[in-house]
């Protein structure tokens, strides 16, 4: 018998190898990671230069706590970092992934707005259908109902503006002038409880586990950022799982050149190989904290052998030129699978950036509804695809309770056998199940 109290209750396999694309559990069966894992692994399993910038940090200093002391490492990947990020004299605080990530924003902007004296600015608007971690806070800005109410009596401090989804959007007038719908719904949502009160806007520049790899239409991001600046309402992007070139871009917001306030991440920080995070925050934010102080922190804030592998990820996708691989491969692979799935009726739409691409599965293509909840579809394909030796990502429950939705998130070091191998066996397993 196990102690372990597990993710999820069925039998899972035992996984003692994994190089590339690929894991290999303790039977010999191999799986190609068409998920990285959650959209985590981007420069591919088993890179010696990831491992050896481990190993060289762990030979130097293990844990020094970071009230006392900074390192090297830290201070390196700071500055390698904060040319990359979207904003101007960039301040990284690092912690030890998303959720944290998104906590330590959180806490950033209340600090601001009480530095410049606006400390009735408490309240940040996020985004219905949306998902920003699992600690209580980073839950309370998530908009998906049925991670939420199990913990409904902890939660209700934020707000929640329609979801940017294209798929399914809410606009009377779609595909009319949805950004401008958006920003006027936004506003109207400011207005109606009070500009003094709002703090801050989150979102993801792409909606990731929750809706799929939801594209905005191009003039969201420009349409949102107005508004909030207008009245004086911080910018937070959530960049959790689109950062570090799973978009083919750097960053998501890249794609709209959005110069956020604030910017989260994990994920793709370390490629997974370690658990590191960050939330960054630009120079004027950090500048009117600094002289209080940030009451905040973490036992494993700021560690070294986080930033050291950070570090080796980042140069692994600058040298390897891997962000330009994944708009390039991603394209592709998008291309190929809505061709490949163009006759199969239950696909509503495949769609995405970069290496970050989803499909919706529906009942009727026409009027895009979804199959029942009990009808389990999503985990019906996620087991063909298993069983294939394939990994996906899903995702159900984003049609008013019902819905199914997958996710493919490879490596970018995916090869074009690899990535043929992935289109073949994801077309079989929604096949099987149509």
């Amino acid at each position: 018998m196990s102690h372990v109290f597990p993710r999820v209750t069925r039998d899972l396999p035992t996984a003692v190898g994994a190089e590339g694309a690929w894991i290999t559990d303790a039977d010999g069966r191999r799986y190609l990671d068409a998920a990285g894992g959650a959209i985590v692994v981007g420069v591919g399993h088993g890179d010696r230069t990831l491992i050896e910038a481990a190993e060289r940090q762990l030979a130097r200093t293990q844990y020094v706590h970071g009230t006392m002391f900074t390192t090297e490492s830290l201070e390196n990947y700071a500055d390698a970092l904060a040319p990359l990020l979207p904003m101007d004299e960039a301040r990284i605080y690092p912690v030890s992934g998303g959720s944290e990530a998104v906590e330590t924003a959180i806490k950033m902007v209340r600090a601001y707005h009480l530095a410049v004296g606006q400390g009735g600015r408490s309240t940040i608007i996020a985004r219905r259908s949306s998902y920003h971690g699992n600690t209580l806070g980073a839950l309370d800005l998530s908009g998906k109902e049925p991670l939420r109410k199990p913990y409904t009596p902890w939660l209700g401090r934020f707000l929640h503006a329609p979801a940017a989804y294209e798929y399914r959007c809410e606009n009377p007038r779609h595909p009319d002038r949805c950004g401008e719908w958006h920003a006027d719904e936004l506003q109207r949502m400011i207005e109606s409880y009070g500009p003094d009160t709002i703090a801050a806007f989150i979102a993801e520049p792409v909606a990731g586990a929750t809706l799929g790899a939801a594209v905005p239409c191009d003039e969201y991001w420009p349409a949102i950022v107005e508004v909030c600046r207008r009245f004086g309402v911080l910018v937070v992007a959530d960049e959790v799982m689109t950062g570090f070139g799973r978009t083919g871009r750097w960053f998501g917001v890249d794609h709209w050149d959005v110069r956020p306030d604030i910017v989260t991440a994990g994920k793709g920080t370390t490629s997974g190989y370690v658990p590191f995070g960050f939330a960054a925050c630009t120079g004027e934010i950090f500048e009117a904290i600094a002289p209080t102080g940030f009451v905040h922190g973490f036992t494993w804030s700021h560690n070294a052998l986080g930033a050291a592998v950070a570090l080796a990820t980042v140069e692994r996708l600058r040298d390897g030129d891997l962000v330009d691989r994944s708009e390039k491969l991603g394209a592709w692979l998008r291309t190929e699978l809505a061709t490949a799935l163009a006759d199969v009726a239950s696909v509503g739409e495949v769609r995405g950036l970069g290496m970050m691409v989803g499909i919706e599965l529906v009942a009727d293509r026409a009027t895009k509804e979804p199959f029942p909840r009990q009808a389990q579809i999503t985990e019906r394909v996620m087991t063909a695809a298993r069983d294939s030796g394939l990994l996906l990502y899903s995702s159900t429950g984003h049609a008013d309770g019902d819905g199914d939705l997958l996710m493919l998130g490879p490596p970018f070091v995916l090869t074009d056998d690899d990535a043929a191998t992935l289109i073949e066996r994801t077309v079989a397993a929604i096949r099987t199940v149509s």
